[in-house]
């Protein structure tokens, strides 16, 4: 059973509660009827917790009466949707101990990473959340997965002048152990 807090199941043949979330609340709320079992499901997914997250710093700032995190002064408002947030996961964390499988998903963003104990710095793909809420998810959840699609880069051209071109995007692959260049 699908929570789709953006819209992206439209297209998809699967069970979602309807209409989709337009506040935090009313998130928090849908998930609540699942959890004291008014919404019967075996798997309840959140689509996304990105856009979750979204909804929990609208409400927050709104309930404040502050323009955005950053109203609330100097690193205060990160710590405030760290709270927020992890209140959806309480949520969760109980309704999973009533048997039912969680699942959430989030978008990823390119990120700079920089190695604390060497020179340089990459690029890795991360979670579209705060700094302060991905980690708290890749804590709570039992297993983490990142999803992309195969890309392969090929030489085109001969000699000096050949260059690289990436190919593929139609074939998706799930990654289910942690590389460099993303976390699972």
């Amino acid at each position: 059973l699908f929570i789709d807090t953006e819209g992206s199941t439209d297209r998809m043949d699967v069970q979602r509660i309807t209409p989709r979330p337009s506040s935090w609340q009313m998130l928090m709320d849908m998930c609540n009827e699942v959890r004291v079992g008014h919404i019967p499901c075996t798997t309840l997914v959140i689509d996304t917790a990105d856009w979750a997250e979204r909804m929990a710093i609208t409400a927050l700032c709104s309930r404040a009466h502050v323009d955005g995190l950053e109203g609330f002064g100097y690193g205060k408002g990160y710590v405030y949707i760290k709270e927020e947030f992890g209140k959806l996961l309480d949520l969760l964390e109980e309704i999973k101990n009533a048997g039912h499988n969680i699942v959430l998903t989030a978008h990823a963003q390119i990120s700079k990473f920089e190695l604390p104990d060497e020179l340089g710095s990459y690029d890795r793909w991360a979670m579209k959340t705060t700094k302060q809420v991905a980690p708290m998810i890749r804590e709570w959840c039992d297993m983490l997965l990142f999803a992309t699609y195969k890309t392969v880069v090929v030489k085109d051209g001969d000699g000096k002048m050949a260059k690289n071109k990436a190919q593929g995007g139609r074939t998706r692959v799930m990654y289910t152990t942690h590389h460099a260049c993303w976390d699972a």
